[in-house]
């Protein structure tokens, strides 16, 4: 709007204002220095901290020490060792023309860094030989062998104790690539009972051509890659796969988590957005300290956590043919941009003095911007108040209007403030009980209010319930589960409400040793084609939006403690529940299945695609679907399915996954200049059922706290979800989050006539339902048998 623009541009600034003086600039320049070397002083240290792990500096210290001893105390007992030293010091030319402290002094500080440099390497080699090793995920963990109970001491023993959050990245091994015939062969056998025969036939030509001609060239390079980079496919994962794709990321790309299940600690928005500001804040101070303790599979193995130093102030920037994600690393006036009734603010989390700003200081300001907001001339009925509306249009159309339109003056200045923000903070107006709405409008908002390029965007609603929705690019859902799992807990452990539901004093400071300033308003200067650019993608947004169908399903009836009891895996049982329904969802087709799996256990790792359509998998649809086969032969042919699905799981955690290889080869065959007519085929098959299972816990366990006590039943949060990855297709995130529950969300293309959420999960209850019985009624036929021998 004009008018706003002129509301900044012409300032009225008063004679001698506060901070123009040449003593003020002077001071602000010292706050200035003493913060940046503070900052760069504490992130140097974690670094060669992180850098020098296993080995600690103090070993450096202490071996110094001992050498220096020897060679002043020289006596019989040490003489071999010592009369090395002094042939060291004679062969730097440190011979007796030099006084003998300063002898003494550097003969044992040269030796002692020789000695540490050696150790240090050593150790971090040594851990990543380890690390290596994978016998220990295909074994029981209560029954292991002899050798893996060996290889876990080690581990711990060379990993030494209190890891920082990156310590183990120099000690991760590198991800091997898979043979080709391995993923030939793999891809074939996932496709065979989707492809009508004639075409299968056509890919297993096309594949065995490409297995014997060009794959062995495209494998070579993969190794050589495999040899110089952390990982060999991560980097082009995110350029190809996320970066360059053109269409709008909202509901394609990005995803949604809840808070809470049940659970709302106070129904006054404004403190439960202050505390959950305030809580991010501290986590990502402990990112930054580098204080957060590394994930740890079984209290022995690392994951890599390199995906956490883009949690907060990254953006993914719009480009013409590829977009970019930035991360404002080195910036001292931090702030959250706050969105309220179609206005954005800026507001700082630190006082004058540099102090963090308090939890009470904190919930003010967002008072103060509560009011203001509403008090404004511009709301989200205006095109002023929809400018986030511009950030779920096609990726080449927005970065055509930002450079149109934001490239300068106060516009540029304004999506500044929001691109190098901490995370966008939504003030929203919305009471939404229903879990499935809810988890509908976290994903793709009301189309003008979520910031999609940001790297998070935090909702929290009118009735003091709260989500996120996180962009793709950057990192993958566990990484923002991990920040929203520490967020709530350490919400529920310290209490941080009154009686009242209002914010009381919490942290290490009850009040700002400075002053703060009250948020500022962002401003933009809406023209008239510009104006028209936001009303288009509020409508094709809107349109975007009422297309997808979402369900979010609480099912209490078949649990993880009953599918324990069966010896079971949890998540197998479910994929085998899922087939089942697509089966008969689908009218008798079975899908292309994609379950994402984790990589982290090697460097740089973020996913790869369990293919859980198998041949067991097909015979236990199969055999549901026969009345004549008894309920003990539907169990074995479950039992095989399961069995097969955990060895492909850990097969895909181990780097023996076939998508990731595959989508690699493609992008040397591309840049090499061939079309490859299999590769081409592999990639482009759709993907009708994509399935993610969210972990359930991955903060270290808190004495006392036991998620499974029905006193903490309340506080589940039940995950989060995301659209479907074909438009005829399901997308299906499930959470099981204790003994009793699972959490399904299910989306899916109101345009699709093939695809529908109620009726999806439906199917998905029967087939948990049905499943269920078969084992009650082999328990039961049990029980009859035991009683006729007694």
């Amino acid at each position: 709007m004009a008018e706003a623009r002129l509301a900044v541009s012409k300032i009225k600034v008063d004679y001698h204002a506060s901070g123009t003086s040449t003593a003020e600039a002077e001071a602000e320049f010292l706050k200035y220095f003493y913060k940046s070397t503070k900052k760069c002083l504490r992130r140097t240290r974690a670094q060669i901290s992180n850098g020098l792990w296993p080995t600690s500096p103090s070993y450096l210290v202490v071996t110094w020490i001992i050498l220096a001893s020897m060679l002043y105390w020289d006596n019989l007992y040490v003489k071999p060792i010592t009369s090395r030293l002094w042939a060291f010091g004679d062969l730097i030319y440190l011979d007796q023309s030099y006084h003998l402290l300063l002898r003494i002094f550097c003969i044992s500080l040269f030796v002692a860094i020789g000695f540490f440099i050696v150790l240090w390497y050593a150790r971090q080699y040594a851990l990543r030989m380890l690390l290596s090793y994978r016998g220990w995920m295909y074994e029981n963990p209560r029954s292991q062998s002899y050798k893996t109970l060996l290889w876990g001491a080690l581990v711990r023993i060379i990993g030494g104790a209190h890891p920082r959050l990156y310590s183990f990245q120099n000690s991760l091994p590198r991800m091997p690539v898979p043979a080709l015939r391995d993923t030939c062969q793999g891809f074939l056998k996932s496709v065979k009972h989707i492809l009508p025969e004639n075409e299968y036939k056509e890919m297993e030509e096309l594949a065995k051509d490409f297995e014997q001609n060009l794959g062995p060239k495209l494998q070579f390079i993969l190794q050589l890659r495999s040899w110089f980079r952390g990982n060999y496919h991560t980097d082009w994962w995110e350029k190809y796969v996320y970066l360059m794709n053109r269409e709008p990321i909202a509901i394609n790309s990005n995803y949604y988590c809840f808070d809470h299940a049940f659970w709302k600690p106070t129904g006054i928005q404004t403190a439960r957005a202050a505390v959950i500001s305030f809580l991010l804040l501290e986590y990502r101070h402990h990112v930054e300290t580098e204080e957060l303790e590394p994930l740890i599979i079984r209290n022995t193995i690392p994951l890599c956590m390199g995906q956490y130093e883009r949690t907060f102030k990254t953006t993914r920037i719009p480009g013409e043919e590829i977009d970019e994600i930035v991360h404002y690393d080195h910036s001292f006036n931090e702030h959250l941009a706050v969105f309220c009734n179609g206005n954005f603010y800026q507001l700082k989390v630190s006082d004058s003095y540099g102090s963090p700003i308090t939890l009470l200081d904190l919930e003010s300001q967002l008072e103060w911007i509560k009011h203001d907001a509403h008090h404004s001339d511009i709301n989200k009925d205006t095109p002023a108040g929809c400018i986030p509306a511009l950030t779920s249009l096609p990726r080449t159309e927005w970065y055509n209007i930002r450079k149109e339109h934001f490239s300068d003056g106060i516009n540029k200045d304004s999506l500044d403030v929001i691109d190098r923000a901490l995370f966008v903070l939504v003030l929203d107006e919305h009471e939404i009980t229903d879990l499935s709405s809810r988890g509908k409008y976290l994903l793709h908002g009301d189309g003008k209010t979520l910031w999609f390029d940001k790297s998070m965007c935090v909702v929290a609603f009118a009735d003091g319930k709260l989500g996120t929705n996180a962009e793709h690019s950057w990192g993958d859902a566990p990484v923002i589960g991990h920040m929203v799992e520490y967020t709530v807990t350490e919400e529920f452990i310290y209490r941080t409400y009154n009686d009242k539901g209002r914010c009381k004093p919490f942290g290490k400071f009850h009040k700002s040793k400075g002053d703060v300033a009250n948020p500022k308003k962002l401003y933009f200067d809406i023209t008239q084609k510009l104006e028209s650019h936001i009303e288009d993608a509020v409508s094709r947004a809107i349109k975007q939006n009422d297309d997808l169908q979402l369900r979010v399903l609480v099912h209490d009836k078949v649990g993880k403690g009953f599918i324990k009891k069966c010896k079971i895996s949890p998540d197998g049982f479910i994929q085998a529940a899922l087939q089942l329904a697509y089966y008969r969802d689908s009218g008798g087709h079975l899908p292309l299945t994609y379950e994402a799996s984790m990589t982290r256990l090697y460097l740089h790792g973020r996913t790869e695609t369990v293919r859980s359509l198998t041949d067991e998998s097909r015979a236990f649809v199969l055999a549901m679907e026969n009345p004549e086969l008894s309920a003990e032969e539907k169990i074995k042919c479950l039992r095989a399915s399961v069995k097969r699905h955990q060895v492909l799981y850990k097969d895909c955690m181990n780097g023996k996954g076939i998508d990731r290889h595959l989508f690699a080869l493609f992008v040397v065959s591309k840049g090499q200049g061939h079309d490859c007519d299999f590769l081409k085929r592999a990639l482009t098959l759709p993907w009708t059922l994509s399935t993610s299972q969210q972990p359930q816990q991955q903060m270290f366990k808190i004495p006392g706290c036991f998620i499974s006590d029905p006193a903490f039943h309340d506080l589940i949060c039940p995950g989060g979800g995301f659209g479907p990855v074909s438009d005829d297709g399901y997308g299906v995130s499930y959470m099981v989050p204790d003994e009793k529950y699972f959490f399904f969300h299910i989306s899916s293309k109101r345009s699709s006539v093939q695809t529908d959420s109620e009726r999806f999960i439906n199917h998905v209850l029967n087939s948990l339902d049905e499943m269920k019985a078969m084992f009650v009624e082999v328990e039961e036929k049990q029980k009859q048998e035991n009683k006729k021998e007694d």
